[in-house]
């Protein structure tokens, strides 16, 4: 819970719904969701099946056709998209896929833009982002381009960047999806980290041996969180 006793994460019945040529696309169906400050959960699912969709409520990136989305203590359907990509610039991490790190600044200089658009460490802010690439364990490509890097290297550097303003919760699609395995183990061993020191992390993942890491795992099927029951019920029957 957070400090007020509430979860940190909280979907109440919600629904997406895209329009497309063919009608009404239902990707989100009454989904309810809660997760408490400083759990760990992966999301697994076939694709399509709507976890990145599911996710991007978290983040405020989507919103839902319908129902409720509170995070960090904000009712993000109350906000307008200005508020909500300001909101989500103090109090969501978000780590993708492939890495969207901006390749024309340096590696200090991408992980102090959060800082700028937000408007803290104002002074302070090369120092902070030094302090964030030493914690990855790479300061030592802080003037480098983000091409001049391996893709393990640019991933810390994003999650470096997403930690930029101290957020409460960090949001990764795909985080490890683009990497070796080594890199992939160091990414991940930097989420427990993260875990221990009090962060909230919500990780989106295909690979079931490091989802089977991960001390909750929630499985999105068809637009739906499927319930312990109906886990157990497909282990046993193979579908």
């Amino acid at each position: 819970m957070s400090e007020n006793g509430k979860p940190v994460i909280s979907l109440e019945n919600v629904e997406k719904i895209y329009k497309t040529k063919a009608g009404p696309l239902k990707v989100l169906k009454g989904v309810n969701f809660q997760v408490d400050e400083g759990e760990f959960v992966a999301i697994v699912g076939p694709s399509g099946s709507g976890k990145s969709t599911l996710i991007n409520m978290i983040t405020g990136i989507d919103r839902p056709t319908s129902g409720e989305v509170f995070v960090a203590n904000q009712r993000l359907t109350k906000l307008s998209e200005n508020q909500v990509a300001k909101w989500r610039g103090r109090n969501v991490g978000v780590v993708f896929q492939f890495f969207q790190l901006l390749p024309t600044i340096t590696v200090v200089e991408n992980v102090m833009l959060p800082m700028h658009y937000c408007n803290t460490y104002g002074g302070k802010r090369r120092e902070r982002a030094m302090e964030l690439l030493e914690m990855v364990d790479i300061p030592d490509v802080a003037d480098k381009y983000p091409s001049q890097i391996s893709g393990g290297q640019q991933q810390r550097a994003a999650i470096a960047r997403a930690l930029a303003n101290d957020p409460k919760v960090i949001v990764g699609d795909e985080p490890t999806g683009n990497l070796d395995t080594l890199s992939a183990g160091l990414v991940f061993a930097l989420f427990e980290e993260l875990v221990s020191q009090g962060k909230t992390i919500v990780m989106v993942t295909h690979d079931k041996d490091l989802a089977g890491q991960v001390p909750r795992v929630e499985e999105v099927r068809d637009g739906r969180l499927m319930t312990q029951e109906e886990i157990d019920q497909r282990l046993v029957t193979g579908r």
